[in-house]
């Protein structure tokens, strides 16, 4: 017998979930399909547990910086299975919690993979279902090179489940994942490499921002080696993880390798050519403005569309199109412009909205940038006084502020307020007539001249 819904989203990632939950409170009878663990990526192997270690990172920083504020710190060891313990055991407690949210809302759970067998039919763990709407949320998977020996290292799922610190980790990778995982290795003591295949990391987000965390982490004591590729890779008993670079170099001595290089969609065995859905050249789901994709009734949120791969854009972009389809919203849509982003590094960056280089290319010379570097208060006191960077980019006569980029202590909390702003229009002079509130660095946004 087939099962019939009004929704089935395929994935229990941010996207899946949201839009199920939403459309169940509009009256829309649901189902969410899911193999593996509750909440996604983000739950499980990104944003949840990364955070955690990010925490225990910035703690290593405090206890170096506690005796230059008087206290009498000895810092005796770091037990990362205890904090891997415990941080698991935070997301089992949520892949529970999502269950019994999931049940309480009447929202079906289909355990299983789910596959496509035409336009509305879907087979899963087995039984077939129909939906009147399927949502195709499935995410996304790191992606591993195709070179001699690549699989003697991990990708991002495999840091998570590293039993112990390695002692020096090569990390192959120029984007957000591959340095926030370099900032917490290196904080918490591993001697780190950074392989970078270009000249800069982070290369889409301001030069301020690429700048000025190169150069942090370079302080910090992390090794960069940019233009520099890993050609292949072996395991010596006595020299550990030997890496052969293009440039025919030869180096060892590592305990761990981990690639960073970037994310496929989760496409594969979907059965989408059975639906007729259309997917780019690099296997996202192509989608319109509305989330629709080219066959009535599949939709697809989240990254596995390829756009704005953030956690709370899928959630946003799921919850607008469940208005739409079941909540009487007929221009409901989610508009990508705008969107803020943290990249929790040591220290960390925030950033919303357009570089300096995206603004000049659109706006010529109607741009205005304010720019100011300083020592934050909190540094001002230690041995190791970190800068903080921040732009403010305006645009036209009224100086509208049309990007805002902010790396240093504090970056990530204080980013949010500042999106509020710029999404209801804020010039520089709504800036410079806000009180600013005092001995903050947040402050700077507002006194910039």
């Amino acid at each position: 017998m087939t099962k019939h819904f009004d929704l089935i989203a395929i994935g229990a990632g941010s996207g899946g979930l949201s839009v199920a939950e939403r459309a169940a409170r509009h009256g829309a009878r649901c189902a969410v399909a899911e193999s593996g663990a509750l909440g996604g990526t983000c739950v499980n192997v990104g944003c949840v547990p990364k955070k955690v270690m990010w925490y225990a990172a910035t703690l290593a920083g405090a206890l170096r910086d506690a005796g230059d504020y008087g206290f009498s710190v000895r810092r005796e060891g770091f037990d990362w299975a205890a904090l891997k313990r415990r941080r698991d055991d935070y997301v089992k407690g949520i892949n529970t919690w999502y269950e019994s949210y999931l049940d309480d809302s009447d929202i079906a759970l289909l355990r299983g993979h789910a596959r496509f067998l035409d336009a509305s039919t879907l087979e899963i763990g087995g039984e077939r279902c129909r939906a009147d709407h399927i949502v195709i949320a499935p995410g996304t998977r790191p992606r591993m090179p195709d070179l001699p020996g690549a699989g003697l290292g991990i990708d991002s799922d495999g840091f998570f489940a590293l039993d112990a610190l390695p002692r020096s980790v090569g990390i192959v990778g120029s984007g957000y994942i591959a340095v926030e995982l370099a900032g917490v290795l290196n904080a918490l003591g591993a001697e780190v490499t950074l392989f970078l295949r270009k000249q800069q990391l982070l290369r889409s987000f301001d030069a301020m921002l690429r700048e000025g965390l190169m150069e942090a982490m370079l302080d910090e004591g992390i090794s960069i080696l940019p233009m520099t590729r890993i050609a292949a890779v072996e395991r010596q008993p006595d020299q550990g993880l030997v890496f052969d670079l293009d440039n025919g170099q030869r180096m060892s001595g590592f305990d761990e390798l981990i690639w960073a290089i970037g994310r496929d969609p989760n496409t594969q065995d979907l059965g989408l050519e059975a639906a007729g859905v259309e997917t780019d050249a690099h296997g996202f789901i192509v989608v319109d403005e509305w989330q629709d994709t080219n066959v009535p009734g599949i939709h697809a949120v989240g990254d596995v569309t390829g756009k704005a791969p953030l956690t709370p854009v899928a959630i946003a972009a799921a919850r607008r199109l469940a208005d739409r389809l079941f909540g009487n919203q007929a221009e409901r849509k989610l508009d990508y412009d705008l969107v803020p982003s943290v990249v929790f590094s040591h220290p960390p960056i925030a950033t919303v909205g357009l570089t300096e280089e995206q603004a000049r290319a659109q706006h010529g010379e109607a741009v205005r940038v304010y720019q100011s570097c300083f020592t934050p208060m909190y540094h001002a006191f230690t041995s190791h006084p970190a800068k903080m960077s921040m732009k403010l980019v305006t645009v036209g006569a009224k100086e509208k502020v049309v990007g805002c980029h902010v790396i240093g202590i504090g970056a990530d909390e204080m980013m949010q307020g500042f999106a509020v702003a710029m999404r209801m229009g804020a010039t520089k002079q709504d800036l410079d007539d806000t009180i600013a509130i005092h001995p903050t660095a947040a402050e700077e946004l507002v006194t910039m001249r």
